[in-house]
């Protein structure tokens, strides 16, 4: 065994690699407990409060253990952060030869092939996304990885990424002329051979799901599964172990069947009149929907007559097609492909005819153009169980939000983890000199018409305290525009606001630019790092409650009234108080910050549920008074100014 705490400490070998390393003892305890955990084979759930140095505390254990260890993450972004940054500080100061491995999920490596057959690939792109291919074709001679993230230039959203990539659709596999060269079998190869890897909680429950299937595995076998940023695994894992089928499947489906019969078959010209006959049934189909975007369950879409029928002929016309699929499959693999996809969206669509199982919600979600349909299962706990079990190792969960009120039930349920031991470490900030809490009074219920009026006029003397350098963080996108159209002629300070770039843009923007105020939504809630001055200040316009109208609570909440629980104390309320640590989470980030956190929701003071979110909050000062607002801040400043 080795001493974790040691090597944490103020003369372990990581102080001479970190400029400003400081020694937190939360961050040592946590250390030795995750060893203490991997030489026994036990699992974890541990809460790690911000600024614990959480990703230190496992990576050191990790490298050390001897054992083969998957990290997962819950972005690409700390993915790519953990490899490139984290995890080779840590390696070079322990000095250990540990084989190391990036590997993410396919739709992230350029697929040769169909780059290589981009006339029929990009016969239906836009001329802005062809302006893209000549970098994209570069590129592709030059780089070893393969892995778009090297594609600096080319936005996240680009439309081209799509058709550059392959899915498990309508990869080739062995069959590919360019298997020997595939970015994405390399990586495999690689993390094979890598005793850590990196993935994020995407892939890995790809893989579980593979393994479950019996179709083979993405991952190396692992002693050990390190799940950061688990807050985010039951809901992914929610969506992932849901069956969905979207507009998008079908219109690639489409093009690929039709690139594929001209390219082995175009002998039956009947083949191309019938995917014009599906490509009109998938617009009749979405236009049943009606224009306006909505989430739905399906029992209550499906009344209307003109859906059933939309849905049952776009049905007829799929299975028509796969009639002479049928014949043409056996001429090429593409072709075999894209009849064993339309054989999967048959049977989809046919489950949408028939109506829900007891145990899944179906439910719409339409988005533009484009629609989801949907089937989630009620309980995820026993299919994750199920499926980690697959990997015959033990599991460690951390985040800095996991608990409710020190309680880790909501959390450890959702996974099927009661058994688990769960700990608890507080951040080493010391909130009582660096933090205030305000929350103002005379506020309006969140749901009357003037809230988010109330709300910017409540912010706004707070704002002038602070010189801007705040974030406006909102529970809808509704309330976030209004407060924009609100602030625009009332404050002097540069105002942004989320969608108007993209984040990682909306973020660089806001670091560089003096007195910035951004508004943002969930996407700013958690995940974001801003230290310093720049982010001296968050305001929280509601409680993070999930909309009670949404299909999948509404399904899950019947259930639970079923099975005698309260739907609201045991998953609404716990759900909405993880939710509100992330955004709190965003102010203090460093040992030097210090900032005002602003909750505008008069039910944490009116309701009796208002204690638990506030005992599940850092322990600051509180007052509902402005001018303790304007003497903290005064303060603050005048040291800044010393």
């Amino acid at each position: 065994m080795f001493d974790v705490q040691d090597i944490l400490s103020e003369t372990g070998p990581l102080a001479d690699r970190i400029d400003g390393f400081t020694v937190r003892p939360q961050q040592q305890q946590l250390a030795q407990t995750i060893a203490d955990v991997l030489n026994n084979d036990d699992s974890l759930v541990c809460e790690a409060g911000t600024g614990t140095g959480k990703t230190f505390a496992y990576l050191v254990p990790a490298l050390m253990s001897g054992k083969r260890v998957i990290i997962s993450t819950g972005t690409k972004h700390l993915q790519d952060q953990l490899y490139y940054k984290d995890l080779p500080i840590v390696r070079k100061a322990l000095n250990v030869p540990v084989v190391t491995a990036l590997l993410k999920g396919r739709a992230n490596y350029l697929c040769l092939h169909r780059l290589e057959n981009g006339d029929e690939n990009f016969r239906y792109a836009t001329k802005e996304d062809l302006s893209d291919i000549p970098m994209v074709k570069k590129w592709a001679t030059q780089t070893d990885k393969g892995d778009l993230a090297e594609l600096i230039n080319l936005p996240e959203d680009a439309a081209i990424r799509s058709r550059i990539v392959s899915n498990t659709e309508n990869c080739l596999g062995q069959d590919c002329s360019f298997y020997d060269d595939c970015f994405v079998f390399k990586a495999r190869r690689k993390a094979n051979e890598a005793e850590v890897v990196v993935v994020n909680h995407h892939l890995l429950l790809a893989d579980l799901a593979l393994r479950e299937s019996g179709f083979g595995e993405v991952l190396p076998r692992a002693d050990t599964i390190i799940f950061d940023e688990a807050h985010q695994l039951p809901a992914l894992a929610s969506e992932f172990f849901s069956q969905s089928l979207s507009s998008r499947q079908f219109s690639e489906l489409f093009s690929d069947t039709t690139a594929a019969y001209l390219g082995d078959a175009n002998d039956m010209v009947e083949v191309l009149d019938e995917i014009r006959e599906c490509q009109t049934s998938l617009r009749k189909f979405r236009l049943s929907f009606g224009h306006k975007e909505k989430r739905m369950a399906w029992n209550e879409v499906f009344a209307d007559k003109k859906v059933k029928q939309a849905l049952e002929d776009l049905r007829d016309n799929l299975s028509t097609l796969k009639k002479y699929l049928d014949s043409l499959a056996g001429r090429s693999k593409a072709l075999e492909n894209c009849w064993r996809r339309c054989s999967n969206m048959i049977e989809i669509l046919q489950t949408f005819i028939e109506r829900e199982s007891e145990d899944l919600v179906q439910w719409l979600e339409t988005r533009g153009q484009g629609f989801l349909l949907h089937q989630t299962p009620l309980d995820i706990s026993a299919t994750f169980q199920s499926r980690l079990a697959q990997h015959d190792c033990n599991s460690i969960y951390t985040s800095a939000t996991l608990s409710v009120a020190e309680d880790f039930s909501h959390f450890s349920d959702q996974l099927g983890l009661s058994e688990t031991t769960a700990q608890s470490w507080d951040s080493p900030f010391d909130y009582q000199k660096q933090a205030l809490l305000y929350l103002p009074q005379g506020m309006p219920e969140p749901n009357e018409s003037v809230y988010t009026e109330a709300v910017i006029n409540m912010a706004l003397p707070v704002l002038e305290a602070s010189q801007g350098y705040a974030f406006l963080l909102f529970t809808s996108h509704r309330a976030m525009n209004e407060a924009y159209d609100l602030l625009q002629d009332r404050i002097d300070y540069p105002l942004m606001r989320q969608g108007d770039a993209p984040r990682s843009e909306l973020l660089q923007s806001f670091r560089k630019t003096d007195h910035a105020v951004l508004l943002g939504t969930s996407s700013f809630w958690e995940g974001v790092d801003v230290r310093g001055k720049a982010l001296s200040c968050v305001i929280i316009d509601k409680l993070p409650f999930a909309p009670p109208d949404d299909p999948v609570f509404r399904a899950r909440a019947a259930r639970m009234k079923e099975n005698g629980k309260n739907p609201f104390m045991t998953y609404q309320l716990p759900q909405a108080v993880i939710s509100l640590k992330q955004g709190v989470g965003r102010l203090i980030r460093d040992a030097s910050d210090y900032g005002v956190l602003m909750i505008c929701d008069p039910r944490l003071k009116t309701k009796s549920y208002g204690k638990v979110f506030l005992k599940s909050l850092p322990d600051m000062k509180r007052t509902r008074e402005l001018a303790d607002v304007d003497a903290f801040f005064f303060e603050k400043m005048q040291g800044d100014a010393e």
